[in-house]
């Protein structure tokens, strides 16, 4: 059993950090406009909005704003409902959600146009006295408090339930690491700013769970643009935390904007290639942590890139080789979790990771990863973005062609062709390479398996 925002996490097991109800109800959980928002204000916004719920068993949260977002998600958990987190806010997305489940409805902070019916439209939030005071929704712990869906970057997203007590006992596992990695010190509260939307279970564990669990206080705003990342952290007290993915933090890399001071950079949705962590530490003068999940298991390891190959696994999270992927095992899950990952286990709670089962190619006796491949193209000169898939056409021996989409502003086909050839097997080379002018990535920086095969038609009519 739980209550929002109160934990009673095992003391021998995590640090006792002080909790957003438990704690100052003075104590800055999140920033709104350059303006702190206070644990009592939050609480006051948490009842108002619950108050407006109408009775249902699934509400999907569209809000933009990320204050808005989670205390709108907190309201619907103290109905003893159901958030559902569709892979994308795209109309299409959501309607796939909305059809799949009966009696839900929409939360938006803005309109909708055409508006989803019913829609339930939040007023201005954080306007509550300082004053004033909010009892503590109870929730109970094994209540399914959301479901989110897979990306669909290896196919058809799939649904995963959550519950409070798996959100509250991961968000443990996350809090113990970004605070050993910052030196954050009793009574210290951590900034977060995020560029990753709060309804992916990534944007979810790192933006959302941790001002609630624990000594985090995050910025209601998302900046793309680096200069928008700057102007946002500058904004904001010190220690700062940048939560990110590869494709924005190459963004920032690309770009002449220099960050405030940062305690940290998180990055995870995508494999971080080595180099960029280093060269990212170097001009920010902050450590990068990457993280391993997924939206079954949320995260289970960390490395800081730069400096590390090999994954240490969080907590009492236990690794399983199996012929067909890797077994997971931890207390924040109601059951073991088979990913396509395929690992290599290592002494002391380390790993290597391979690749995906469904990542990993054998071509004429010859074996190599996607993954892999996609990484040797993005280091060619003159490379932004890259990815190297399987589509659905086949070859004469019954085997799937690999394609490439590229962005490479002033290179052809043929010159990156030529320059692949030198790092890769032949039987390896993607046919077409195909350059766009962006990739189609999510807000999270995937690239939906759909989407690039739509892409690739497209370049393909285009040149032809």
């Amino acid at each position: 059993m739980s209550a929002v925002i109160q934990s009673d996490l095992d003391p021998g097991h995590v640090r006792q950090w002080p909790m957003l109800a438990a704690g100052d109800p003075l104590r800055t959980v999140a920033w709104r406009g350059g303006h702190p928002i206070s644990a009592r204000a939050f609480l006051a916004d948490v009842a108002l909005i619950a108050g407006l719920l109408p009775n249902a068993r699934h509400a999907v949260n569209l809000c933009e704003d990320r204050y808005a977002f989670i205390a709108a998600f907190c309201a619907v958990a103290s109905r003893s409902q159901t958030t559902l987190l569709p892979p994308s806010r795209a109309r299409t997305a959501v309607d796939e959600v909305l059809h799949a489940h009966a009696d839900t409805y929409v939360i938006s902070d803005v309109p909708l146009d055409p508006a989803p019916h019913p829609l339930v439209l939040l007023p201005e939030l954080a306007a509550a006295p300082t004053g004033a005071a909010a009892d503590v929704p109870f929730i109970d712990g094994t209540h399914t408090v959301a479901i989110g869906f897979t990306s669909g970057s290896t196919g058809r997203p799939k649904p995963n339930a959550k519950t409070w007590d798996n959100f509250r006992i991961g968000s443990a596992l996350n809090i113990e690491v970004i605070a050993n990695a910052i030196g954050l010190q009793p009574g210290q509260i951590a900034q977060l700013v995020a560029t990753v939307p709060a309804q992916h279970m990534y944007g979810m564990e790192m933006s959302v769970l941790l001002p609630l669990f624990g000594p985090f206080a995050v910025c209601s705003e998302r900046p793309f643009f680096p200069a928008d990342v700057a102007a946002t952290l500058a904004a904001l007290p010190t220690p700062r935390v940048l939560v990110t993915t590869p494709v924005h933090l190459r963004s920032l890399m690309r770009d002449t904007v220099a960050l405030p001071p940062i305690a940290a950079i998180v990055s995870a949705t995508a494999p971080l290639p080595a180099h960029l962590a280093a060269e990212a530490e170097s001009r920010f003068g902050a450590s990068v942590i990457e993280l391993f999940g997924s939206t079954e298991t949320c995260v289970i390891a960390h490395r800081r890139t730069a400096k590390e190959h090999s994954w240490t696994v969080l907590g009492d999270v236990e690794l399983r080789p199996q012929p067909d992927g890797t077994l997971v095992t931890a207390a924040h899950l109601p059951a073991q979790v088979l990913l396509q990952d395929v690992v290599d286990i290592l002494p002391g709670g380390r790993f290597d990771l391979c690749g995906r089962n469904a990542d990993l190619l054998e071509i004429a006796g010859k074996r190599a990863s996607l993954a892999d491949l996609t990484r040797r193209l993005l280091e060619l000169p003159g490379v932004v973005d890259a990815a190297i898939f399987q589509h659905d056409e086949s070859d004469s021996g019954g085997v799937q062609r690999l394609a490439a989409l590229v962005v490479a502003p002033g290179l052809c086909e043929r010159e990156l062709l030529d320059a692949l050839r030198q790092l890769v097997d032949p039987v390896f080379l993607p046919r077409p390479i195909r350059c766009v002018e962006r990739l189609p990535r999510n807000e999270t920086g995937k690239l939906p398996r759909d989407a690039a095969i739509a892409a690739l038609s497209a370049a393909r009519l285009a040149n032809d």
